[in-house]
């Protein structure tokens, strides 16, 4: 197919592109480039792309395209929270529209990427399912969820959205993120020997590999239209539903030397949930994430350490918050974000 991979320059594009090249797939790029160089270690060749700003998609980005992939957005909840209306612009309109306009020109199948954190506050000890109520408790999380309703709408008998539900993801990737939970422990591990946890340690998190995701998508692109269509998967494995006090020991083990400290300063967290991701492996039989904690846990300290984490980079070149309020502060972009002429 020819595949349209928005946000291809982010943390999860970077790994997810060669993974569709591989499977013989023509891929191109959308992005607006605002992370482009997060990059630890040799740069990524990225595939060719449109260097665009979201909300400035035309006809023209998807003309002649087969499949969308849509990872791009304001990815985080403290970048949602800083400014709610830039995230539901970006994150829930400009998707929409996105949609709309891949329909319009005869794109069958629109893979979207949903996160587990539509569940918020589910509270309760069972496994969450896909058929659980959708609680989000920030505008990041909100914006998922009603872009999920939006294409939902447009579903038809020829336009095919699919909503994949990711878990909180980790493990290397060319363009570095250290702005989420696993890899956040692991940098602050080797940088200061202390595994820093500022909750109480007790919420549960669901976690996946940036490289499973990346072989999910791949696998909801070419499945079966019946498998999959105007269908919610939850992207993750029951393995890795742990509690964040259980991540920061998995740290402390990859990391030798280093200690647990929890502080709790940060007080309850009502984000916690584990859970089921039988759904999609029932729809793609064959289909089970290869990754570990653990196993991501030694192979983000072997990268650190192999290509220079430094304090600096950690804390400002690979956290999504500090690059923009960066490129802010330099009148590099405005105050929508959008890059200056």
């Amino acid at each position: 197919m020819r595949v349209l991979l928005t946000g291809h320059q982010g943390y999860l594009g970077t790994v997810m592109a060669p993974v569709l090249a591989a499977a013989g797939h023509e891929v191109v790029g959308l992005d607006a480039g605002l992370f482009a160089d997060c990059v630890l270690g040799p740069a990524p060749a990225d595939p060719p792309g449109h260097r665009v700003d979201l909300r400035d998609v035309t006809a023209d980005h998807v003309a002649g395209v087969d499949a969308v992939i849509h990872l791009a957005a304001l990815s985080n909840d403290p970048l949602g929270s800083l400014a709610p209306d830039l995230t539901y612009d970006i994150n829930h309109h400009a998707s929409v529209r996105l949609a709309r306009l891949a329909r319009d020109a005869g794109v069958r199948r629109f893979l979207y990427a949903s996160t587990c954190s539509v569940y918020g506050a589910a509270g309760g000890d069972g496994l969450v399912t896909e058929d659980a109520p959708l609680r989000p408790v920030t505008p990041y999380a909100e914006s998922k969820v009603r872009v999920e309703d939006d294409l939902h709408a447009l579903a038809d008998g020829d336009f095919s959205p699919v909503y994949l539900r990711n878990a909180t993801a980790f493990g290397h990737s060319p363009r570095l993120r250290a702005d989420i939970v696993l890899n956040n422990l692991v940098g602050h591990a080797l940088l200061s020997g202390e595994v820093l946890v500022l909750s109480d340690g007790t919420p549960w998190r669901p976690l996946v590999h940036a490289a499973d995701i990346a072989r999910a998508f791949a696998a909801a692109l070419v499945a079966p239209r019946e498998a999959v269509h105007d269908t919610a998967f939850n992207i993750g494995s029951e393995t890795n539903n742990v509690t964040v006090g259980e991540i920061a020991e998995q740290v402390a083990e990859a990391v030798s030397g280093a200690k647990v400290v929890i502080t709790g300063e940060s007080g309850a967290d009502p984000r916690s949930y584990r859970v089921d991701f039988s759904r999609f492996r029932a729809a793609l039989p064959g289909f089970d994430c290869e990754w570990s904690v653990k196993r991501g846990a030694l192979e983000l300290a072997d990268a650190y350490r192999q290509f220079g984490l430094t304090r600096e980079g950690f804390e400002r070149r690979f956290t999504r918050l500090a690059v923009l309020r960066a490129a802010s502060d330099a009148g590099a972009v405005d105050n929508t974000l959008r890059w200056r002429r």
